[in-house]
């Protein structure tokens, strides 16, 4: 059977600096198309904390079952529940970068009020991703079983018979 390979730290900065980058792309592309930019609200703040909250209830609920109560898990819930993590990992990066972009791109604008409502709130919203984010990261973690770990690839667990 494959083992999963956890999310790599490369994978997360990169999302990360292609969101940065393309949050802070945005602005000048509207005003090149002679828009108006788009104003963040309070919503992706708040949307992206409560997809970290229920996130990071599923991940404490997981590691409950398994690490504490040694419960048993299906392998069709593990295999989905390690399809969220991931992806909501990578998705949660993403957005984090591209609001923290956001709101690099309007500091120089902070003494006017329409610039410290783009700034907070989208820095607002960057926060709430990178919570999302580590939300996701420990559950995909929860699901690791214990003796599943990769430091044990390849050596002789005591106790166990050679195949």
């Amino acid at each position: 059977m494959n083992k999963s390979k956890r999310t790599s730290a490369l994978l997360i900065a990169s999302f990360i600096g292609l969101g940065l980058v393309l949050g802070r792309l945005v602005p000048e592309l509207f005003i090149r198309a002679d828009r108006s930019v788009p104003i963040v609200g309070w919503g992706a703040a708040v949307t992206l904390l409560l997809g970290a909250v229920i996130l990071g209830c599923l991940a404490w609920s997981t590691w409950q079952s398994l690490h504490r109560e040694n419960l048993r898990m299906t392998s069709d819930r593990g295999v989905m529940l390690l399809a969220v993590a991931k992806a909501s990992a990578a998705a949660a990066a993403l957005f984090a970068g591209g609001y923290g972009g956001y709101a690099v791109a309007y500091l120089d604008a902070l003494d006017s009020p329409l610039g410290k409502d783009r700034v907070i709130h989208a820095g607002a919203a960057a926060v709430a991703g990178l919570l999302m984010m580590v939300a996701a990261l420990l559950l995909e973690r929860s699901l690791r079983l214990p003796g599943d770990s990769d430091e044990t690839e390849g050596k002789t667990v005591p106790g166990a018979t050679p195949a």
